[in-house]
């Protein structure tokens, strides 16, 4: 594996170590369970004494990718974009320890919710706090990593409206940038105990030509306790650039690359992951992995690089694993 290659597999390896830690098996409150003693995760969820649905607890979420078609990136956006790819992505906020802001975040996040105010806490101990008073966002406010969030219900619709946001952080994993004049729109819906669903609209008409949108699902984790994950950055090693897995590229024919086309699941980084290769004009593509599609470049017939710095290895045609 090239060393500039394996970096990010390194990284995510060590954030991702399990840690000794305590109530991992302490029994959630209040909420509805099977027969059996389950959490009822299909049941309709509780209200909070408001009326509202009740958002409190431990959830997580996979990485979201923004994927916005081509045309709606301006061409600054666009060269940040291409120069982050190039670099590996070792400038992300995330890898730099530092507070991810308006990005998706992946993993444990709990929600604490009061009638006036709804604060939102990660396990890199990194938060957000999202006012319920009936306060109004300022025009010009002082910038920061989380910027500043009001919130509102419309029905059982959580609304979270969000501004003053520095323009270091990055809008998803896969380097799309933003200004400060980045405004985020935020609806949430718990349509179960289980399940919040989460939509995003970004807004930055200094980058984009229109309004960029995202939909995912949370998960509740109950009868558990969120671990902390605080990030430690080393960054000497990280070397090589996007553009050096294209130099000892090979061309494979379209009938070989087609026996690669499938699904696949398997443990990567020690957590169960299904990918999905797909055959796009003579390219493999895989998505699946860490956010959004990249591209798989061939250095023969069974060896493959991720323009994305992972490494995927397909072994024979038809095998079940990358």
């Amino acid at each position: 594996m090239r060393r500039g290659l394996s970096v990010w597999f390194t990284l995510l390896v060590a954030l991702a170590a399990p840690a000794h830690a305590q109530w991992l098996n302490q029994p959630t409150p209040n909420i509805p369970r099977t027969a059996d003693g389950k959490p009822d995760l299909a049941a309709p969820p509780a209200r909070a004494a408001d009326g509202h649905p009740e958002l409190s607890g431990i959830w997580t979420n996979r990485g979201i990718a923004y994927a916005p078609p081509d045309n709606v990136l301006t061409p600054a956006a666009k060269e940040l974009v291409r120069a982050r790819e190039e670099n590996y992505f070792k400038d992300r906020p995330f890898f730099q320890c530092l507070p991810s802001g308006p990005e998706v975040k992946v993993g444990s996040k709990r929600f604490n919710q009061s009638p006036t105010l709804i604060t939102i806490m990660y396990e890199d101990l990194s938060y957000r706090l999202i006012f319920m008073d009936g306060r109004k966002l300022e025009r010009d406010p002082a910038r920061t990593w989380m910027g500043y969030s009001v919130g509102r219900w419309e029905g059982d619709t959580l609304v979270v409206d969000s501004f003053g946001f520095n323009d270091r952080s990055w809008l998803d994993a896969r380097g799309l940038p933003h200004t400060e004049d980045l405004r985020l729109t935020e609806r949430y819906r718990r349509s179960t105990v289980g399940r919040i669903e989460v939509e995003v609209t970004a807004t930055d008409p200094n980058l984009y030509t229109a309004p960029l949108t995202v939909s995912y699902a949370m998960t509740l984790q109950p009868d558990t306790e969120m671990i902390e994950a605080v990030c430690e950055s080393e960054q000497e090693h990280w070397v090589g650039r996007q553009s050096d897995i294209e130099h000892g590229a090979v061309t494979v024919v379209a009938e070989i690359l087609a026996r690669y086309v499938g699904v696949y699941s398997g443990l990567w980084v020690d957590r169960p992951r299904t990918v999905q290769v797909k055959l796009v004009d003579g390219t493999l593509y895989v998505s699946g992995l860490v956010g959004d599609t990249v591209r798989l470049v061939p250095h023969s017939d069974t060896y493959f690089m991720s323009t994305d710095g992972l490494m995927n290895r397909p072994g024979n045609p038809g095998d079940s694993g990358l």
